[in-house]
C-alpha cells in the first residue's frame, strides 16, 4: 500500500533527518559550477549587506553637517554624501538582482533533478502501489515537493543566513557607537520576537495543514471525476459530482479563511513588538541629544539601522512558515522516494536471453493478499511458437497470470521460465522487452496516432510505423484522417473507437515485434463484425511467435494448441478445443451457454 501523502498529522515532520537529505541541493556534489554560482552568489549578499549598512551612515552625515550651525561645510560635501547614500540603495538593488540572476541556474537544477529522480522511481514502484494511488494527490506531492527546493534554497541562503549578518552587524555598530545598553535591549526584542513569530507560526502551520489536506482532497476529486466523465455522464451523477467537489472546496475555503486570518494576528504582535522597540530606541536617542553625546544623525542613524533590520524581521513568520512548510512537503516526498519498489532485480541480474521463447508456469501458487488465494500449484507450458488459451470464469485468474509474465508481481510460490531462466532472476527491462500484450482495454497517451504506435519500439522511423499500421490493417483509416499521422487521438484515446483503439495497440505491438504475445481478452469489448476482423489480424501476427491468449470468447481460441480452464485458480481441465467439448465437462458448459447466447442475439 502507498504511504499517506497528505500533511494531515505531519505538521513537524523530524527536522534534523529531512535537512540532511535537504542539504545535498544546497551543495550540489559533482557540480562545480553550480557550487561556484553559490559562492558567487554569497560573495553577492555580502556586497548588498554592505551597501545597505553604508546607508545609515551617509544619511547619518548628511543630517549632521545640515544640523550643526557651527560648520561650514561646502555644498559640494553634502553632494557627494547624497549620492553616496543613493549609490549604496542603487548597489543593494544590483547586488540582489545579480545574486538571483547567478542564483537562479541552482534553484532550478536542484528542482528538475528532484523532480525527474521522483519520476524515474514512481516508474519502479510496482502495480500494486499504482493500482492504489490517487494520480491527483501524487501529482501534488510531486508539485509541492519540488517547488519547496528552490524556496527553501532561496530563504536559506539570501534570509536567514544575511539576517543574522546584519543582526551581528548592527549590533556591533550599538555596541561602539551607543553602548550596551542599545544592544542588550536589540536582543531581548528579538530575542521575544522569534519566541512570538514561532508560537503562533506553528498555530498557524496547523492550520496550513489543515488548508493543504482539503486542497489536496479537492484536487483528487476532480481529477478522479474528469478522468471518470463518461462515467458520470452514463449515471448524471454529475450534480453529484459537483456536490462532493463543493464539500471538498467548502472544507478548503474554510481551513483558507482560518489560515489568513491567523496571518493578521501574527502581524499585529510583530508590528508591537517591533514598534515597541524603535519607540525606545528613539527616545534614549533624544535622551541622548538633550544630553549632549548623540547628535540629531545618530537619531537617525537608530532609526536607519533599526528599520533595516525590521524589514527581513517582518519576513521571519513567512519564512519561518515556508520554511516548516517546505519540510513537510519534502518529507511527503521523501516518503514517496523512500517507498520500497515491491518488485526488484536482483543483484548482477543478467539480460533474458531468448531463443525459442517456450514459456512454463511451474507450480505458481499467488495471492494478492493473504486472505484472498488467486492461483494454486498452478503449472503449464508454451512450447516455441505454440498457442495456449486459458479461459475460465471471472475471478479464476486469468488476467493474474499475465501479470506475473510480465513480473508485475511475484508468487509466493513456485516460479515462471522463459526458455529456462527463472524470470526472477533476470533484468526486468529486457523481460518485457520480450513481451508484447495487446490488452482488453487499450489505453492511448494523449498524442497522436503515429506517437502512440511508435511508442512500441524508441527511435522507429516512420516508415517501420506505416509499416506496423498496415499490419494491423490500420492504414487505410488513417488515410481518410485529415492530419493523418498527426491526429489527436485525445485523453486515453478517447477519440477512437474501441476497435480502432485495439488496432493501434496492435500496430503498437507489431512495431516492437516480440518473441512472446500475450492476448488479454483483446476483442472482448468489440462487437462481432470488428471481433472478427481483429481476430484475423490477431491470428497474422501470432505466426511465429509464442503466443498466450486469455480469453472470455470461447469462439476466439478455438484454434489454440491448448486450452487451458482455470476454475478457483487451478486448472480444472486441459487440451485442445475437440477434446475439450468431447470431455463435456465445465469448458462445454461454457461453450453452451455461449452458443445459446448467440443463438438470442441473432
Amino acid at each position: 500500500m502507498p504511504p499517506d501523502y497528505s500533511t494531515r498529522g505531519q505538521i513537524d515532520p523530524p527536522m534534523i533527518p529531512t535537512l540532511k537529505r535537504f542539504l545535498p541541493y544546497l551543495w550540489p556534489a559533482g557540480e562545480p559550477v553550480l557550487r561556484l554560482r553559490i559562492v558567487i552568489a554569497g560573495i553577492l549578499v555580502l556586497c548588498a549587506k554592505a551597501a545597505i549598512l553604508s546607508m545609515p551612515f551617509a544619511y547619518k552625515a548628511v543630517v549632521d553637517r545640515m544640523a550643526d550651525e557651527s560648520l561650514s561645510t561646502e555644498l559640494t560635501i553634502l553632494f557627494v554624501l547624497v549620492a553616496a547614500y543613493g549609490l549604496a540603495r542603487f548597489g543593494q538593488v544590483m547586488f540582489d538582482n545579480l545574486r538571483n540572476i547567478i542564483f537562479e541556474k541552482v534553484g532550478q537544477e536542484a528542482a528538475r533533478r528532484l523532480a525527474t529522480n521522483v519520476f524515474h522511481h514512481l516508474h519502479k514502484l510496482s502495480l500494486r502501489f499504482h493500482l492504489n494511488r490517487r494520480t491527483g494527490e501524487i501529482t501534488k506531492v510531486i508539485e509541492r515537493g519540488t517547488k519547496s527546493i528552490d524556496i527553501m534554497l532561496y530563504f536559506l541562503l539570501f534570509n536567514i543566513a544575511p539576517t543574522i549578518v546584519e543582526l551581528v552587524a548592527v549590533l556591533v555598530i550599538f555596541q561602539i557607537k551607543f553602548g550596551f545598553g542599545l544592544v542588550a535591549a536589540t536582543l531581548v526584542m528579538v530575542a521575544i520576537y522569534i519566541f512570538f513569530t514561532r508560537k503562533v507560526t506553528d498555530w498557524r502551520n496547523a492550520l496550513r495543514a489543515e488548508m493543504n489536506d482539503m486542497d489536496t482532497r479537492a484536487i483528487g476529486r476532480s481529477v478522479d471525476a474528469l478522468l471518470n466523465y463518461e462515467t458520470v455522464k452514463y449515471f448524471t451523477a454529475e450534480r453529484r459530482e459537483g456536490e462532493r467537489y463543493n464539500r471538498a472546496m467548502q472544507d478548503w475555503a474554510d481551513a483558507a479563511v482560518k489560515s489568513e486570518n491567523s496571518l493578521g494576528m501574527l502581524n499585529i504582535g510583530q508590528s508591537v513588538i517591533t514598534n515597541a522597540t524603535m519607540i525606545g530606541a528613539m527616545a534614549y536617542s533624544v535622551y541622548g541629544w538633550q544630553q549632549g553625546w548623540l547628535t540629531v544623525g545618530d537619531l537617525v542613524l537608530v532609526n536607519a539601522l533599526l528599520m533595516q533590520l525590521f524589514r527581513p524581521l517582518d519576513l521571519l513568520g513567512m519564512v519561518y512558515r515556508t520554511i516548516r512548510q517546505g519540510l513537510v512537503d519534502m518529507d511527503a516526498m521523501f516518503k514517496l522516494i523512500d517507498t520500497e519498489p515491491e518488485i526488484e532485480d536482483i543483484t548482477g541480474a543478467p539480460a533474458l536471453n531468448v531463443v525459442d521463447g517456450a514459456v512454463a508456469f511451474e507450480d505458481i501458487g499467488f495471492a494478492y493478499d493473504k486472505e484472498r488465494q488467486i492461483l494454486g500449484n498452478l503449472s503449464f507450458t508454451v512450447p516455441p511458437d505454440g498457442t495456449l488459451a486459458i479461459v475460465g470464469p471471472s475471478g479464476a485468474g486469468k488476467s493474474t497470470i499475465a501479470r506475473l509474465l510480465f513480473r508485475f508481481y511475484d508468487p509466493q510460490g513456485g516460479r515462471v521460465l522463459i526458455d529456462g531462466q527463472d524470470i526472477a532472476r533476470v533484468q526486468q527491462e529486457s523481460l518485457r522487452g520480450a513481451i508484447g500484450i495487446v490488452p482488453q482495454d487499450s489505453v492511448l497517451f494523449n498524442d497522436t496516432i503515429g506517437y502512440n504506435i511508435g511508442y512500441g519500439r524508441e527511435g522507429a522511423t516512420q516508415a517501420e510505423i506505416e509499416t506496423a499500421a498496415r499490419g494491423a490493417a490500420l492504414d487505410e483509416f488513417i488515410a481518410q484522417l485529415p492530419d493523418g499521422y498527426d491526429t489527436q487521438v485525445g485523453e486515453r484515446g478517447l477519440k477512437l473507437s474501441g476497435g480502432e483503439k485495439q488496432r493501434v495497440a496492435i500496430a503498437r505491438t507489431l512495431l516492437k515485434n516480440p518473441p512472446i504475445l500475450v492476448l488479454d481478452e483483446a476483442t472482448s469489448a468489440l462487437d462481432s463484425r470488428t471481433e472478427d476482423e481483429i481476430q484475423a489480424t490477431l491470428a497474422k501476427i501470432s505466426e511465429r511467435r509464442t503466443t498466450l491468449i486469455i480469453a472470455h470468447r470461447l469462439s476466439t481460441i478455438t484454434h489454440a494448441d491448448e486450452i487451458i480452464v482455470l476454475n478457483g485458480g487451478q486448472i480444472a481441465e486441459r487440451g485442445n478445443h475437440a477434446q475439450l467439448l468431447a470431455a463435456n465437462g465445465l469448458y462445454a458448459d461454457m461453450w453452451k451457454r455461449q452458443a445459446e447466447d448467440r443463438k438470442e442475439l441473432v
